[in-house]
């Protein structure tokens, strides 16, 4: 356990307190966030069938569901703003991450293709995160969110 802390920690020493700041790796929170949804679209629902009988109702809340939306629209866009700002200045996980985004927001107003149009979004978004990552790792700088 502490080689893994001393690995992905910096420590900081400032007035007699250590402060950890951890490192993150914003194209796995993406993925993470990602995955997340797809769980809360495809699966809550059938695992917690019964909440509504008890006034509960967080399936199909209008404002839970944009707040996803909202949460990897920013943890994707700092992602791949990050990695093409930083890294290595390719389009191309920006145009996946951008038609993945678009198939999230179109789940939302056509629900008889929820399914359909969630599962494309969440294959996009991932792969863009995915290849976003790929590329940080190809280029050579000194960045702390990416093993070189």
């Amino acid at each position: 356990m502490v080689y893994y802390l001393q690995q992905y920690c910096k420590y900081i020493t400032f007035a007699r307190y250590t402060i950890m700041k951890l490192k993150l790796n914003w194209d796995a929170m993406g993925i993470a966030t990602s995955i997340a949804c797809a769980i809360h679209c495809a699966l809550l629902p059938v695992l917690v069938s019964t909440l509504p009988v008890f006034g509960i109702n967080i399936v199909h809340n209008v404002f839970f569901e944009w707040g996803m939306i909202a949460l990897a629209f920013v943890v994707g866009f700092y992602s791949l703003y990050h990695g093409f700002i930083k890294h290595h200045r390719n389009y191309t996980p920006v145009y996946i991450f951008t038609a993945g985004f678009i198939f999230l927001v179109l789940k939302q107003f056509y629900p008889q293709f929820e399914y359909l149009f969630l599962g494309i979004a969440v294959a996009l978004i991932i792969s863009a995160h995915y290849y976003n990552y790929r590329l940080c790792n190809k280029s050579k700088c000194a960045s702390p969110h990416h093993k070189h």
